[in-house]
């Protein structure tokens, strides 16, 4: 992407997707580094995220007191470190502009940063004084704007949450605060401090009661709440007042030596330390699926409606999921493009194609799936590539028929002229006539590449040749009516061997097809047990990263003296182990997706089989 592109855009008070910029999104198959960027209007955002990608120039950079961002700007960029990783870089609309004057708005805008991000970052000016902090106040809102579960979406009440705070601590982005035009000495009581801890110390919480303390203290324990992963970053004013309105166009060695110096280590903390985008249950997500996100979340505030990341993960799943049945499916239809040009082939080069083609569609599949929690969408492409098998089957064993049904027409056209001239009338024809029909079927025999039907079409000219061998054989002189009796005797063993042969080929053909299905089936089971474990890993690892959290927390409130809360946090952090124990969904899980699969051997035999018999009795 060449330069930003708006997203959601801001109209009249209205949110609003931009069809162009989804289009993008849904083009973009890479994993996604989301970082927002969030603060006053008119504080420097956007001088940030054209650092982050690496260009002077992208995002608009005002030089007056008007806002220049509207809506959410989107800027799509190759990550410099993460390779196969799309830097997706999201400048907001700035907060607090007087010529919206629209609080809810602004609030929205907060949230919608917060959902598609992996990291944000917040960017104030001057210090983090006590209005600093209560310019965030839409932190404090975030539990009446988002909502983790479905449930507590339907009723609108974060007491629902089970695990309180901790379930947002999961799914939140890390959190940056950048600090600009920062003038004052990192000193506390008179001692160097680092940023970090000059950001801890504004967070610090004011013991007792009252209304004024609890006023005080409730940004600064929803944003230690939310956001426990936190880091800060002080920047000088990077050029004198006179040169402000023209940075934009300024040369980077004009800027402030420390200023530059500041700039490239946040720079150098994003690259490195933002982690890919991921949604509930830990599945890691790609352009494509951050632009269905995007179009969940504003269509259900446009609505009036609170996002709920449940159900807009698992309304992302659906769709994902059929593009991925789907995907699988082409997959497996150009794999075995190459074994159809060849029919009529043998069962065991078909076969061969098939197994090998259903593998690469079952990678394609779980590449792109998740959340196919009854294993639906895998059992439907199962099903969807034996109907395809079955057909590719029919079309095999037809094109084997022609070739079969041409060549004994080829190999037969000597005879039927020997017959037209009498040749087989003469006394002793009835010998010379068997000795030519051996001979037909053993050049019939001795021809290659006849594919699957050879037996059965053979055995079917045999029994068409019955009438007129036996006329021949009555009509030979030379042979005395016992003689021909054991001829017609042998003659009908001939077709029962025959018959047997043909039977055979049919029976190794529906073997072959149920050993396919078998082993197509245990690659299943064993591609999806692989997914899950890794899925179920990624659970627990968001698991422990929330608690450690939370427990550092508690940890802290203990030592700044505030028992009561830390005895909260406590409970708050057992309600959250009861209702995240890790591995605590993995058995039903296993039984609701594994089980169904287990049963995709049977289920897709059965419809390979009625699908094929069905074809064949509609063609007769």
């Amino acid at each position: 992407m060449d330069s930003p592109m708006c997203l959601v855009e801001n109209a009249d008070g209205e949110l609003h997707v931009v069809p162009g910029a989804i289009k993008y999104l849904m083009g973009l198959n890479q994993k996604v580094i989301v970082v927002a960027v969030v603060g006053l209007y008119r504080t420097g955002k956007s001088y940030l995220m054209n650092k982050l990608a690496g260009k002077r120039k992208g995002f608009a950079l005002g030089a007056t007191i008007q806002s220049k961002t509207k809506g959410i700007w989107m800027w799509c960029v190759p990550h410099p470190e993460k390779r196969d990783h799309t830097l997706v870089l999201l400048d907001t609309e700035g907060l607090g502009d007087v010529e919206k004057g629209d609080s809810k708005n602004d609030a929205w805008i907060f949230s919608l940063a917060i959902l598609l991000s992996s990291t944000l970052v917040y960017n104030s000016r001057g210090t983090i004084d006590n209005q600093a902090v209560e310019n965030l106040q839409y932190v404090s809102e975030l539990t009446e704007r988002i909502k983790v579960n479905s449930s507590s979406a339907a009723s609108s009440s974060h007491d629902d949450e089970e695990g309180g705070d901790a379930q947002f601590v999961q799914f939140f982005p890390n959190f940056v605060w950048a600090i600009r035009d920062f003038t004052l000495l990192l000193e506390i009581d008179g001692k160097n401090v680092t940023e970090d801890e000059y950001l801890e110390h504004s967070l610090e919480l004011r013991k007792g009661g009252g209304k004024k303390n609890l006023m005080y203290n409730l940004p600064r324990q929803c944003i230690r709440n939310y956001f426990p992963s936190r880091k800060c970053f002080v920047f000088p004013t990077p050029t004198t007042p006179a040169n402000m309105p023209h940075l934009d166009s300024m040369d980077e060695a004009d800027l402030c030596g420390t200023f530059r110096k500041v700039a490239d280590t946040f720079c150098r903390f994003i690259f490195q330390e933002s982690r890919t985008k991921t949604v509930k249950g830990g599945h890691k997500v790609t352009g494509r699926m951050l632009g269905h996100l995007v179009n969940t979340y504003v269509e259900t505030i446009a609505k009036g409606s609170v996002p709920c990341l449940e159900n807009a993960v698992l309304a992302m799943a659906q769709i994902e999921n059929q593009a991925a049945v789907d995907e699988g499916l082409a997959v497996y239809q150009r794999g075995m493009e190459e074994v159809k040009a060849l029919f009529p082939v043998a069962m065991g080069q078909i076969s061969a194609h098939h197994l090998r083609s259903d593998h690469q569609a079952t990678q394609a599949f779980m590449k792109r799936s998740f959340k196919d929690e009854n294993g639906d969408f895998l059992k439907a492409l199962a099903v969807a590539i034996a109907k395809h098998y079955a057909d590719l089957l029919i079309q095999n064993e037809d094109a084997s028929e022609k070739k079969c049904a041409a060549l004994l027409e080829k190999l037969s056209a000597p005879m039927a002229q020997k017959i037209k001239e009498g040749i087989y009338t003469t006394p002793g024809g009835y010998e010379l006539y068997c000795n030519h029909l051996d001979n037909m079927v053993a050049q019939y025999r001795a021809e290659p590449v006849k594919g699957v039907r050879a037996e059965e079409i053979l055995e079917q000219f045999l029994r068409e040749k019955s009438l007129e061998k036996n006329s021949i054989l009555q009509a030979d002189k030379k042979l005395t009516e016992n003689e021909k009796k054991i001829y017609e005797e042998k003659d009908r063993s001939a077709v029962l061997e025959q018959e047997k042969k043909a039977a055979e080929e049919k029976r190794l053909e529906m073997e072959r097809t149920m050993e396919d299905d078998r082993r197509s089936k245990d690659e299943k089971l064993k591609q999806m047990e692989e997914k899950m474990k890794e899925e179920m890993k990624q659970q627990e690892r968001d698991f422990h990263r929330a608690l450690e959290c939370k427990m550092q927390e508690q940890k802290d409130l203990l030592e700044k003296g505030h028992k009561e809360k830390a005895d909260l946090m406590r409970q708050e952090i057992e309600e959250f182990k009861k209702s995240n124990t890790p591995g605590k969904e993995g058995g039903g899980f296993l039984e609701s997706t594994v089980m169904p699969v287990l049963r995709l051997g049977m289920d897709a035999a059965n419809i390979l089989l009625q699908y094929k018999l069905m074809k064949v009795a509609f063609m007769k």
